[in-house]
This record gives C-alpha cells, sequence and structure tokens, in this order.
C-alpha cells in the first residue's frame, strides 16, 4: 500500500502520517513504529517547582509518544501552573503527580486537540503512591510532589519520573537502563559511559584511578603481624566498584632488609568494604636477607557495584636495623571496565 512521505510538492499528510514520520527522529522504544517519550537532555524546560502551595511548571518542549500513533512534539512557550496543591492529610503522607497530557480527538474522542499541563493529587496513605491519570490516553510524567502529613515537614518535588530521549544513535543520560537495547548502542548511567554489545552492558568510559604515594617509611620496631601505615606516611585509596564488578589494585616500593641473611621486610595491602582481605603473598612485594624494587599487580572480579572499597598499605619486618627499607612506595588502585 503506498503511503505520503515525507515531504513532496502536492502532498497532503494527514496527522498520523506525520507523527508516524517524526518518530524516525527520536529514539526507538523497541517496536517498529514506536519512539520514547522524554525531554531533551540538558534542557531546563518542563522544571516543575513549588511556590508556596502553588505548582509552577517553566516553558519547554517535550515528545510524547502513543502506540500506534508516532510522536506528539509539543512546546509551551511560557511557564504554567497547572493550579494548587490540595491540602496535606492530617495523619498520612500523598504523592501527587504533574504531568503532561495529549488531547487528540481522533484517537480519544475527547472532542479536544490540545496539550495541557495537569497536576493530579494521590491518596493519602501509610505508603502512598503517585496516582495513574484516568481518562487520559496521551500523557508523559513530569515531577512527583511528595505531601508529608499535616505538620511534618513541606513538600518536596522530584523529577525522577520524567524521562528523557534523544535522536536516533544519541547517548541517553538515564538512571534506568533502555528496556530494549540495541547492538551498539550507548547509555549514559550517571557515573559511566555504557554500550550494548548485543548481550550485556559494557563501561566504555575512562574510569578514575586513585594513586597514594608513601611519605615516610615505618616506625623503627619490628612486627609480628602486618601493620597499617598510618595516614600521614602512607595514605589509604577508596574508590567505588564499577559496573563490572572489577578493580585492578598495585603496590610497589623499595623494600629490602639486610640486617641478617634472614631478615625480611614485607609491603602489600588490605581490602575492607566490598571485599576483605589482608597482605600475604598473592598481593605483596618482600625481600629476605636483600632487597628488592617492585610491585606487584593483582585484579579482583565479582564485586558488587556500587559498593565502596578502600585499600590500605600494609608493612612487616622481623628486624629494626639499619639494613631494613621499606620506601618510596606508590599505590594504585583502578576501577576497570567490563
Amino acid at each position: 500500500m503506498p503511503v505520503d512521505p515525507w515531504a513532496i510538492d502536492g502532498l497532503s499528510l494527514s496527522g498520523l502520517e506525520a507523527r508516524t514520520s517524526d518518530a524516525a527522529l527520536i529514539m526507538s522504544d523497541g517496536t517498529a513504529l514506536g519512539s520514547r517519550s522524554g525531554v531533551r537532555p540538558g534542557d531546563p524546560g518542563l522544571t516543575v517547582s513549588l511556590a508556596g502551595s502553588t505548582i509552577n511548571v517553566s516553558a519547554g518542549v517535550a515528545v510524547v509518544a502513543y502506540s500506534g500513533q508516532g510522536v506528539y512534539r509539543a512546546a509551551f512557550p511560557s511557564g504554567v501552573s497547572p493550579g494548587t496543591l490540595t491540602a496535606a492529610h492530617a495523619t498520612l503522607p500523598r504523592i501527587d503527580l504533574v504531568y503532561l497530557r495529549v488531547w487528540d480527538n481522533s484517537v480519544d474522542s475527547s472532542g479536544l486537540n490540545k496539550a495541557d499541563i495537569v497536576y493530579l493529587a494521590g491518596t493519602a496513605a501509610a505508603s502512598p503512591v503517585a496516582p495513574t491519570p484516568a481518562g487520559t490516553q496521551i500523557y508523559m510524567p513530569l515531577a512527583t510532589v511528595n505531601v508529608p502529613f499535616s505538620g511534618n515537614g513541606s513538600p518536596t518535588v522530584s523529577t525522577a519520573v520524567r524521562p528523557t530521549t534523544v535522536a536516533p544513535g544519541g547517548i541517553l543520560p538515564s538512571t534506568t537502563a533502555p528496556s530494549t537495547p540495541y547492538n551498539g548502542q550507548y547509555w549514559d548511567d550517571g557515573t559511566s559511559l555504557r554500550r550494548w554489545n548485543g548481550s550485556a552492558w559494557r563501561t566504555v568510559s575512562p574510569l578514575t584511578p586513585q594513586i597514594t604515594a608513601q611519605v615516610n617509611q615505618p616506625p623503627t620496631s619490628p612486627l609480628s603481624t602486618f601493620t597499617d601505615f598510618v595516614t600521614g606516611d602512607w595514605p589509604a585509596a577508596t574508590v567505588v566498584v564499577p559496573p563490572s564488578g572489577m578493580v585492578r589494585i598495585t603496590i610497589g616500593g623499595a623494600v629490602g632488609n639486610t640486617d641478617s641473611t634472614t631478615a625480611a621486610a614485607w609491603l602489600g595491602w588490605k581490602a575492607a568494604g566490598a571485599f576483605s582481605e589482608t597482605t600475604s603473598e598473592a598481593n605483596s612485594v618482600s625481600a629476605v636477607g636483600g632487597r628488592t624494587y617492585a610491585s606487584r599487580t593483582v585484579v579482583r572480579t565479582g564485586l558488587t557495584p556500587g559498593a565502596s572499597l578502600t585499600i590500605t598499605p600494609q608493612w612487616w619486618s622481623n628486624t629494626a636495623g639499619a639494613g631494613r627499607r621499606i620506601s618510596n612506595g606508590q599505590l594504585i588502585v583502578e576501577p576497570m571496565p567490563g
């Protein structure tokens, strides 16, 4: 069946034809004709705020997608107020909703053809949830308003429910991963840049390593157990475990003990937080009756993404003579991409 394409002289497109063609300009929602609703990333428009009990929404533009109908582009050239907050409940909190609504008589038989901003009060409850618009088919949430019970504080606005959208191939900033990613799609999760490889999201953005350097040698007293460097002698390093769950740890320095043929010195580290580990042959450098200038790198996997990990340098020696040396140390802790 032939269709009317953009843009040929003499053709007259219906609203449905124009909206469906516009879908080609907006990120797909994973369906053949569907698109992702949202505001533009970095656009301060359509921001919801409160002035006392008055709800205000700033000027802005958005795309509202509806299944089988393409996309509705709505522009509000000036700020609007959809109303005032309903009074707080005496004993129970409430969550209200502010949303962008599109009326299209050819779709909803409403008798209307317009877009507006709507405020909808929720139901007070011990564990309240945001309301769902009734009788409205085409809409996009802009914000929720958390309304505490009377005398328990002021209402607050959250824009977490407001989606963002980009052109096809654009990098989508969102705290939630796209539900139907395509191979090669990029997504910014707020911490890292991720790429869908067909089966999993892989981190591709540079991840910042934490580096600390040794300031002073450890105390002269010999010890029988591995001991932390104090912060003033050599600070610990703390990182957040990346989505890959992998961290690379490197420690090195000048290590030696020539007090005797059995005199030993060790340099290593301990881990706390995302996992626990102390200095051992698996994560250290050492010398017995001599000296070495070396580093040791290990990779730890299977860690919980988002967990905090602190690596603290440790030392040990069995003598305290002039031949013992643990100096010029450096610790590098690197979150690794997947």
